[in-house]
């Protein structure tokens, strides 16, 4: 009789490598930027014990802004993950379903009736609350169906409305400041970000992260295949309820704080997965430590790259996000 295959050993070493990343990143997040602060510093200031400089720094700008890039790489790189196993799409991402757009669209509508300046609870309120309605929109468009290609081509139906309702926005901009304040924020950034932003997005990210990790066993049935599935007595249609919801709350609150960040989702379960065995629920964890482990490093990249206006976090994520996607895609032509 043959012996059974031994374990991978990458897979065994995935999660520590990974949780080892994210606290470099974390550290370099905390230490790099316009005035590199040296250990010694960093850990007195965040212990109270630092100069008031050091403190300022650390405390009121780096840290809020450290964790708020945790928090929404961390869901953007789980929902990338969950979509793509649910949906059996190597291309999927929140964006897929309309919950990015849906998001986004609620945010700029915030600030295009000048509602964020009354009160900036109501930017993000409005964003979770667009992405829940075009959650709606998608399950009156699908309605009873569990296929993934009925979803997606709801997705983009719902998607492409909101895109529409924005690029209104912008036509319609009652005066160019307005119309530079949404382009700006449709780009995404973590820039002049507080614990105010850190607490409006961490309850919307646990919860979605609550329903998206216990998705796994839903997803392993899915990779069998419909039939298969169905015929262990999964439900299709009332299997989607928490993936979709938790998508469109958790994205939701990431894209209230960040605006709009693409390919994080798209990219990093493409990274993650030829170092797992390959199933949907082995993905998920991987998945949204790597997607912090990528933002944070990006926002880092963004503030040490010499410009004379800082970059968008968007438009870095897009230029890291293409060529490793096309790297990937070249490597491996085959079906994943």
């Amino acid at each position: 009789m043959n012996a059974p295959p031994l374990p991978d050993r990458r897979h065994r070493w995935l999660l520590p490598l990974l949780i080892l990343l994210l606290a470099t990143a974390a550290a370099a997040s905390l230490a790099l930027g316009p005035v590199p602060l040296p250990v010694p510093r960093i850990l007195s200031a965040l212990t109270g014990h630092g100069d008031r400089i050091a403190t300022a720094i650390v405390v009121d700008l780096r840290l809020p802004r450290l964790l708020v890039g945790l928090l929404v790489g961390a869901i953007l790189g789980l929902s990338g993950a969950v979509l793509q196993g649910y949906l059996r799409n190597p291309l999927a991402e929140p964006s897929v379903l309309g919950a990015s757009n849906g998001a986004a669209l609620g945010a700029v509508v915030a600030i295009y009736f000048g509602l964020a300046e009354w009160n900036m609870a109501l930017l993000p309120l409005m964003a979770i609350a667009c992405g829940l309605v075009a959650l709606s929109m998608l399950f009156v468009l699908a309605g009873n169906s569990g296929s993934p290609l009925t979803l997606i081509l709801a997705g983009i139906a719902v998607s492409t409305l909101a895109g529409a309702g924005i690029s209104l926005a912008l036509n319609l901009s009652p005066n160019p400041f307005a119309a530079m304040e949404i382009t700006s924020w449709l780009l995404g950034s973590l820039e002049n970000r507080s614990m105010r932003h850190v607490w409006i997005a961490l309850p919307c990210v646990l919860a979605g992260t609550a329903l998206l990790l216990g998705s796994g066993k839903v997803l392993d049935a899915l990779s069998l295949g419909e039939d298969a599935a169905q015929s262990l007595g999964l439900d299709l249609a009332r299997a989607r309820l928490p993936i979709l919801l938790g998508t469109a709350i958790g994205v939701g609150g990431a894209v209230a704080v960040s605006g709009s960040i693409g390919f994080v989702g798209l990219i990093v379960p493409h990274l993650i997965r030829p170092f797992t065995d390959r199933s949907p629920s082995t993905l998920l964890l991987p998945s949204m430590i790597g997607g912090a482990v990528l933002l944070t490093l990006a926002d880092v990249a963004v503030r040490i790259i010499p410009t004379q206006a800082e970059l968008k976090l968007g438009v870095v994520t897009a230029f890291l996000g293409v060529p490793v996607f096309l790297l990937h895609l070249m490597r491996e032509r085959r079906i994943w």
